[in-house]
C-alpha cells in the first residue's frame, strides 16, 4: 500500500525509516500521474516485504514540498536510499522501469 504524504516532517520521519524509497509527486488531475497510479500500487505490494516504501505527495496539497523539489512538471518519481534522494525522474514510465530502479537500489545493500 502506498502512503499518502502530509508534510515535510512526514516525508522526512518516512525517509529515516526505509533503505529504499519510491516518492511519486502527482496531481488527481494529471492524466499521466493517474496512468502510473496502478503501479505505484502494485510496485508498493509487491516489494514491501523487501523494505521498500512508495510515498505519494499530491502535489496541489503539498506545494512546498513540491517547491523544494523542484517539481515543475508531472509526474516526478524520485527515488531515495537510507533517507537520501538519489534520483529523479519526470514523465510516466511503464512499471518495469521503476521496478529495476527499486532493485537495483535494493542490491546495493546487500
Amino acid at each position: 500500500m502506498t502512503i499518502h504524504i502530509t508534510s515535510k516532517e512526514h516525508l522526512e520521519q518516512e525517509l529515516s525509516q526505509t533503505p529504499v524509497a519510491v516518492i511519486d509527486f502527482y496531481a488527481d488531475w494529471c492524466g499521466p500521474c493517474q496512468m502510473i497510479a496502478p503501479f505505484m500500487e502494485e510496485l508498493a505490494s509487491e516489494n514491501a516485504e523487501k523494505g521498500v516504501k512508495v510515498l505519494k505527495v499530491n502535489t496541489d496539497e503539498n506545494g512546498v514540498l513540491a517547491e523544494e523539489f523542484w517539481v515543475s512538471s508531472i509526474p516526478v518519481v524520485f527515488f531515495a536510499k537510507n533517507g537520501e534522494v538519489k534520483e529523479g525522474f519526470m514523465g510516466a514510465n511503464p512499471k518495469n522501469f521503476y521496478q529495476e530502479k527499486i532493485d537495483a537500489y535494493i542490491a546495493e545493500n546487500a
